[in-house]
């Protein structure tokens, strides 16, 4: 075990953490270890990033990158090299934060809702229109995509743009 932090280089409360999906770990201070998981309710101490996204050891540049990504630091993202590999091990670890779905009156959809359209839209390969005021039930999400939901329509699975629903 490291006889400082190697994110902060404090010598105060330093335990291993591991850095998930592999198994190597790295020594951090109690104060790392208490915002880690949440970088911005701490941003200030992670000015030290700046110095330690250097290290040699690609655990370490691992977490640098994850933290600094959260915290928004393209500044310091663009300046940072990591080999393919460990590019690919940090960028496993980065919750991607995906917007809800919402309708045209900005109420968030989930999956199972039923909606009514609120125009008429003609439905491209399927050769009819869904008229206003259609019922849709059980709608689904299209993943990785907010704007769009799958329903039933006249029998037919179709996917709509969700700025043309309202939820029910």
């Amino acid at each position: 075990m490291s006889k400082s932090c190697e994110l902060c280089s404090s010598d105060t409360g330093l335990s291993q953490y591991e850095v998930a999906p592999k198994s190597d770990t790295i020594t951090i201070c109690e104060t790392c270890a208490s915002s880690i998981e949440n970088p911005t309710s701490n941003a200030n101490h992670w000015h030290c990033l700046s110095e330690s996204m250097w290290s040699e050891n690609p655990a370490v540049q691992v977490m640098a990158y994850r933290i600094l990504t959260e915290l928004g630091s393209q500044d310091l993202l663009d300046m940072m090299y990591l080999e393919p590999d460990v590019e690919v091990w940090a960028k496993e670890g980065i919750k991607e934060e995906v917007e809800p779905t919402r309708d045209a009156n900005g109420t968030i959809l989930n999956e199972g809702d039923s909606v009514s359209i609120i125009k008429d839209l003609v439905v491209k390969g399927a050769g009819f229109t869904a008229k206003q005021g259609t019922t849709v039930k059980n709608i689904r999400m299209v993943d990785g995509d907010p704007t769009h939901i799958q329903g039933k329509v006249n029998g037919s699975t179709i996917f709509i743009i969700s700025a043309f629903l309202k939820k029910l």
